[in-house]
């Protein structure tokens, strides 16, 4: 698809969306709509059913977490068009606490996308039918995917043989630094006698081997 078609495309959908679109760019080769947040149901309806865009299926939703921004995350669908054989990406932007409107009644894929996309930064979806995580566990603390969630985590689970059960416990750090001899393809294995290593040992006498 020439980046000329797709110009046209995203012409098209700023003059029918108007004020509802507040960004039309083209980036590497990539058409990509910006629209207001509580447009996002009538714009993804639009694409969907206008025959002149016609990106009947959805192939993805997710965000990305911009902490220093006031509405920190962009919330991003990906949308395809058989019948043109061209692509589009949809954005929006909202904070910790604006929920944004599932895209399940237009695109029923979208029912797993937008639970994933709560479960790993935390953007809650209004009448989504079952928005519960996906990947991490039902107790889990916090959203995976946010910039300010600690590497380490809150949590760490092991299985406990007294009690028969797999338990939660704090994070413990055994050390909270190591220097990485990249050059050794033995560091960190320096104390343990391998098989056949008895071989390598240099005779007590003095003599060469």
């Amino acid at each position: 698809m020439s980046e000329q078609a797709l110009k046209e495309v995203g012409d098209h959908i700023a003059a029918t969306l108007g004020d509802d679109v507040l960004k039309v760019e083209l980036k590497l080769g990539e058409l990509m709509v910006t629209v207001r947040r509580p447009a996002i149901l009538k714009a993804l309806t639009f694409l969907r059913d206008d025959p002149a865009c016609s990106f009947e299926q959805l192939l993805d939703v997710t965000a990305v977490d911009w902490p220093e921004r006031a509405e920190r995350f962009e919330v991003v669908y990906n949308l395809i068009s058989y019948k043109h054989n061209r692509r589009i990406r949809v954005k929006l932007t909202t904070d910790e606490d604006t929920p944004v409107a599932s895209a399940v009644p237009v695109f029923s894929a979208a029912n797993w996308f937008e639970r994933e996309t709560w479960d790993l930064y935390g953007v809650f979806f209004a009448d989504h039918p079952d928005l519960r995580r996906i990947l991490t566990d039902y107790g889990f603390e916090g959203h995976p995917l946010r910039k300010d969630f600690p590497m380490t985590g809150y949590v760490e689970c092991r299985y406990d043989e007294d009690q028969k059960r797999v338990v939660y416990e704090p994070v413990r750090l055994t050390q909270d630094f190591r220097t990485f001899d990249f050059l050794s393809p033995w560091e960190g294995m320096t104390n343990v006698m391998l098989p056949g290593d008895e071989k390598a040992q240099a005779p007590n006498d003095g003599s060469k081997p």
